[in-house]
């Protein structure tokens, strides 16, 4: 694993713990440079309104690979030690005296938003992930002292999914249907919404719309996308930057491919989609992508670039095509794409890992993001194998 500017890399040492928090096995890097490691941690007793569960598995998202290996930004750097995880899947094992929502031995799942201010008016409409005070991350963020709703040492950080229990409010909880495959859950939580969300926004998932959609980039985001839209009964078009990907593409659901650095490909599909969802994380030109718009067509930005990115306006005038962005999704969206999931059998297509292999498993996507499976931490195996 390669660490980026480990100078401004911040180290908060993990303190004693409180009375009212409990100890937990974990993995994570404790010091930038290093490798992964069981780790204890301190997780928060359970509160009126909270929800403890044991982690069954944990998905592993190529953000966790940016934000352990210090690449997020160049001024604010990762705090260690860091525990990751935004894919959280595991069983009810504890509730506080007011939750309603959920039970012991419930089957829950927590993505990428831990906590939000639930009173603003973005809040209030069910977009926490819009928060206008700023969402609390699942993991290597501070709790917000002013939301009052995690537990434990204010001072410590969030920490993410590998580990061995959690405790979040009941409000930031999705209910994982009886007989969904846990071990494929996880990623729904962040791929699966990432991709649900713009489809939601702009008009994808009512049916009676049938749209012309395009997939930019056929990884683990990309095949996700095109199962979701493809089921949804809309003509998919994935987009990728060579033709290696297409059988790929095709089976999960595309039935048309744009080699977007091959001229001829992109004529061939010039004005016909109506919906481009861009998941590509790495700056790139996004010219090729205007072409292939309709009148009044949307090109949803979905990849965290940090670099300024450039068009010709010209273009988009010719159209009237507008640019957006759309980050994650929201609670009650969440919850609609799991339940979408499972009704419709769509899964991500998984490998499962243990902890010993975190280190390799970050170094091959850290290297190379170009694979369409999701590799899962198998929480139980794991901490067996430390016995």
């Amino acid at each position: 694993m390669k660490y980026s500017n480990p100078e401004i890399a911040v180290n908060k040492p993990i303190p004693a713990p409180l009375e009212n928090e409990y100890p937990v096995a974990a993995w994570g890097v404790e010091k930038v440079g290093e490798g992964f490691r069981p780790l204890t941690i301190y997780r928060p007793q359970v509160g009126p309104h909270d929800v403890k569960f044991e982690m069954e598995y944990c998905g592993i998202c190529h953000s966790d690979v940016h934000n352990v290996l210090n690449e997020m930004s160049t001024k604010n750097g990762t705090m260690y030690p860091i525990v990751p995880g935004h894919e959280l899947v595991g069983t009810v094992v504890e509730v506080g005296d007011s939750v309603s929502r959920v039970k012991v031995g419930d089957h829950v799942g927590v993505g990428c938003i831990r906590d939000s201010c639930l009173e603003c008016p973005v809040c209030s409409r069910g977009d926490e992930n819009y928060c206008r005070k700023g969402f609390t991350h699942t993991y290597n963020t501070m709790k917000r002292k002013d939301y009052c709703h995690i537990g434990g040492n204010p001072e410590v950080q969030n920490w993410g999914g590998y580990s061995q229990y959690d405790v979040v409010h009941e409000h930031f909880i999705i209910k994982i249907p009886a007989g969904m495959p846990l071990e494929k859950a996880g990623p729904i939580l962040c791929a699966g919404i990432t991709m649900w969300s713009p489809l939601h926004h702009w008009g994808a998932t009512n049916t009676e719309n049938k749209l012309n959609i395009g997939i930019v980039g056929v990884g683990g985001l990309g095949t996700m996308g095109i199962k979701l839209a493809s089921t949804l009964g809309h003509r998919v078009v994935a987009i990728s930057s060579s033709d290696r990907k297409r059988e790929i593409a095709r089976s999960k659901g595309a039935t048309g491919y744009v080699v977007a650095s091959d001229p001829e490909s992109v004529a061939a599909e010039a004005s016909k989609l109506d919906l481009i969802l861009n998941t590509v994380s790495a700056h790139h030109d996004i010219g090729v992508y205007i072409q292939l718009l309709k009148t009044d067509g949307h090109l949803i930005q979905l990849g965290c670039i940090a670099a300024p990115m450039q068009f010709v306006q010209f273009a988009l005038l010719l159209k009237r095509v507008s640019i957006a962005g759309s980050v994650i999704g929201s609670i009650p969206a969440t919850q609609e794409v799991v339940d979408y999931c499972f009704q419709k059998g769509v899964y991500p297509d998984v490998e499962l890992v243990t902890a010993a292999q975190l280190d390799k498993v970050f170094t091959e996507l850290q290297e190379s993001n170009t694979g369409a499976v999701r590799y899962v931490l198998d929480i139980k195996k794991s901490l067996k194998d430390m016995q």
